[in-house]
């Protein structure tokens, strides 16, 4: 049988997501828990394999097993053998034609970032920090110029494997609230390293280095050296994932909420 998780973790007390020999990622603390309740060793597919110091509210994975569980045993027994730092949400059977990449339709993605003059402890790799004052509204009009199909090249890591650079995105935004500016991003899909280069380049706007224009701007060039740098992966969150509506999950699990901004 094929079992799907919603999972929640703190990725700045991982090395990312994808299994690793020396164990300290997402996938292995939650490969080496499912697999005592199983019996047996299992292999996690995910939605999206975050870098080390992202993290999720609403990640999904599947695994097969042949043991007959409760679905509650994925879930309770799970998470009390995971660490503090990630837990199973819900666990649900799907049919052997559900994959949690390869079906998935869409992503979202939303990044905290903390504006103030001086750097927040309390919060300290859950958010990004950027200490020049930034204006939203001109970063908002910017995000507004990556919606729809574009070829993302200037925003893509040198590394990146994926076959085609051209992505559909259907929500850019940023917003305010007091000391703390939230990205949204939902697309159908991410380059590595895309949201943080696309934020850099937001902030660049912000503190008004470019106008907003600047960012067509960079679509058009597909020159990754004429954007602005890699930012902090502390305030990065994977929020959601969507697929067709043959595969309900628990949370809708495709339009889950994502985290509020932070109020203190």
């Amino acid at each position: 049988m094929r079992i799907a998780l919603g999972v929640e973790y703190a990725g700045n007390a991982f090395l990312g997501w994808q299994s690793q020999q020396h164990g300290r990622t997402v996938q292995d603390v939650l490969e080496a828990a499912l697999g005592q309740i199983a019996g047996h060793p299992l292999r996690l597919h995910c939605a999206g394999r975050t870098d080390a110091g992202v993290h999720a509210t609403a990640q999904v994975v599947h695994f097969d097993t042949h043991s007959v569980r409760p679905l509650t045993a994925w879930v309770r027994g799970a998470n009390a053998l995971l660490p503090d730092a990630v837990a199973v949400r819900w666990a649900v059977e799907v049919d052997e034609q559900f994959h949690a990449r390869y079906r998935a339709c869409a992503r979202r993605y939303r990044y905290i970032l903390h504006n103030a003059p001086v750097r927040p402890a309390l919060l300290a790799g859950r958010v990004g920090w950027f200490h020049p004052p930034l204006a939203v509204e001109r970063m908002d009009e910017a995000a507004r110029l990556l919606l729809g199909s574009h070829d993302f090249s200037a925003f893509r890591a040198a590394g990146c494997q994926a076959r085609t650079p051209v992505r559909q995105m259907y929500q850019a935004s940023v917003q305010r609230s007091g000391e703390y500016l939230a990205f949204d991003f939902h697309a159908d899909g991410f380059l590595h390293h895309m949201i943080r280069n696309l934020v850099g380049a937001l902030c660049y706007v912000g503190k008004g280095s470019h106008p907003p224009a600047w960012m067509g701007e960079l679509l058009a060039c597909r020159d990754r050296s004429r954007a602005a740098p890699t930012f902090s992966p502390d305030g990065l969150y994977l929020c959601g994932v969507d697929y067709p509506p043959n595969w309900p999950l628990p949370d809708e699990g495709r339009i889950i909420a994502l985290p509020r901004l932070p109020l203190i």
